[in-house]
């Protein structure tokens, strides 16, 4: 997210990742143990966003609901002049916060009225302290001093551009986070850690599963990862919703840290992955001109989030979060002190904060422990799945559909050996994309045919050409090469090595289309596309 003092440029995802959730039924006792875990997780919470060097200053002492109470102090940087020195935004140091900008006391009166603060570190505009700052000590001295200053219980690490590729300066982070989280629960004051990363409706990109992967092996206890569902560019649909945008963002999240926690050694179970994740969205008019993020999507996002059972609800940010005045003509660029559309005197807070009723202090009491998993996986029956089972001794040319763990997959290219639901983060990890899960009541999907004399039946004894065509058993074929005492049926098994290739539904169809119309059947010599 961007300070105040620059924008955010369009952050366009390129890394697509597959959406590769398995349906697993069943398993009662492993149920119950997941329901008595969520018990025992603090409840999910809202915290939106301060930008803190705002100008004009914005009071967020001054509670105007509920919801608005629990704030994330946004950004502490590193000092131009001085790379372990925190600093906000760059223009103040923490002492010079206190003493210009009363940040102290306003922080002290937001908590007499019941709120509290967290601390997020990073941003866009400026650099993180790990980026700049690379002596350990120096770092870990660096971190705590804003810990202890402000006595939190809940940090954020807003972690993208320059600050997210590089690798070292990640590795600077996490290893600092880990000692100092470590330094707090020991003296019996824990601290929660989160993680806020661009996303885009493919998810993190591999830089923000890098930086997931980092905190993980230094030690860190991760509270969640918070997505920032937001200017989304080139990787939204055009007619796509920023809801619907942001509901396959946090999908994707989800799945990612399941994959990640289980390489981890840490494995999770759904509720507890979800528990951490959380959503960002960037209330009104984005950075991206054409994307608006209106009170309706919050509704909806809110909904869903909830039945969905986020950890934790943010926004970007309480600074904006009314309508514009009529001196703000521009609405479509995006304005550090209003959202850009009319609120008509509702509150973002207050939409996306509904039912979201845990503390920022509570939930830095929260311990992430593996879970154990159902050791086994539901069994697939050819007679009840729409397509073949997947066999790790067959090939799969690109196109085919088969059926693994209840749930249908589709190759992408040429696969042989490779599990449909091999946990990956990203789609050139695997030759599989999913569909979607057998439905009650499936049966196996049968070819379509073509009537007898459309094209000759297959023989034997006959040679065949390169791009003839064939009936067999009513289901039709063309040739790659040419053969002769090859079946048909054998290119089920090995597509490859076969050199008949059965046709596309969509172009049986074309013919069937064109014989009720009375024409006659595509020339033998057509050119064959595999089937699916």
């Amino acid at each position: 997210m961007a300070t105040t003092r620059r924008l955010s440029p369009v952050r366009v995802t390129i890394a697509v990742v597959v959406a590769a959730a398995v349906a697993v039924a069943g398993y009662a006792g492993f149920d119950r143990w997941h329901s008595a875990r969520a018990t025992e997780r603090q409840p999910a919470w809202f915290a939106a966003y301060t930008d803190v060097t705002a100008t004009p200053v914005f009071a967020f002492e001054d509670v105007k609901s509920t919801k608005g109470r629990n704030v994330m102090l946004s950004f502490v940087v590193a000092d131009h002049d001085d790379a372990c020195s925190p600093t906000w935004g760059s223009y103040y140091s923490l002492q010079g916060a206190a003493d210009q900008l009363d940040l102290d006391r306003r922080v002290a009166r937001l908590q007499q009225q019941h709120g509290e603060v967290g601390v997020s570190f990073g941003g866009l505009a400026n650099d993180e302290l790990a980026t700049t700052c690379t002596k350990a000590s120096d770092l870990l001295g660096a971190y705590r001093q804003v810990v202890d200053r402000y006595d939190l219980s809940t940090v954020d690490f807003d972690v993208e551009g320059d600050d997210l590729t590089n690798r070292a300066a990640g590795e600077r982070r996490a290893k600092a986070v880990a000692a100092l989280q470590e330094e707090r629960r020991a003296a019996g004051h824990p601290l929660a850690v989160w993680l806020t990363l661009p996303a885009a409706p493919t998810g993190l990109t591999e830089d923000g599963t890098t930086a997931v992967a980092q905190f993980l092996a230094a030690g860190v206890d991760l509270a969640g990862v918070n997505a920032m569902t937001m200017d989304y560019g080139a990787a939204k649909g055009s007619s796509q919703s920023m809801y619907s945008a942001s509901v396959q963002a946090l999908q994707e999240v989800q799945r990612q840290l399941g994959v990640l926690y289980q390489r981890a050694g840490t494995p999770l179970g759904d509720d507890s992955l979800w528990h951490k994740v959380g959503a960002t969205p960037m209330i009104g008019q984005n950075d991206v001109r054409d994307e608006v993020f209106s009170l309706s999507d919050a509704r909806k996002l809110n909904a869903w989030a909830r039945d969905r059972g986020l950890g934790r609800m943010s926004m970007w940010s309480l600074n904006r979060d009314t309508t514009c005045g009529s001196n703000y003509v521009n609405l479509s660029t995006v304005s550090n002190s209003c959202s850009g559309i009319d609120q008509d005197g509702l509150l973002f807070a207050d939409v996306l904060g509904k039912g979201f009723g845990g503390g920022i202090v509570a939930a830095a009491s929260d311990v992430t422990e593996a879970e154990p998993s159902a050791t086994e996986q539901p069994t697939d029956d050819p007679r009840t799945s729409p397509y073949p089972v997947w066999d790790q001794d067959a090939s799969y040319l690109e196109g085919t559909k088969v059926v693994w763990h209840h749930n249908v997959y589709e190759a992408k290219w040429w696969t042989s050996g490779d599990l449909p639901d091999d946990p990956v983060l990203s789609a050139y990890e695997t030759p599989w994309q999913i569909i979607g899960p057998v439905l009650p009541g499936e049966k196996p999907v049968e070819p379509l045919t073509l009537p007898d004399g459309t094209y000759a039946a297959w023989s034997g004894t006959k040679q065949y050409d390169t791009g003839a065509r064939v009936l067999f058993h009513g289901i039709p074929y063309q040739s790659k090469w040419w053969n002769t005492g090859d079946s048909p049926e054998a290119s089920t098994s090995d597509p490859d090595g076969s050199p008949w290739v059965r046709l596309k539904d969509a172009e049986v169809r074309r013919i069937l289309d064109a014989l009720a119309s009375g024409e006659p059947a595509p020339s033998a010599t057509a050119t064959a596309t595999p089937a699916s």
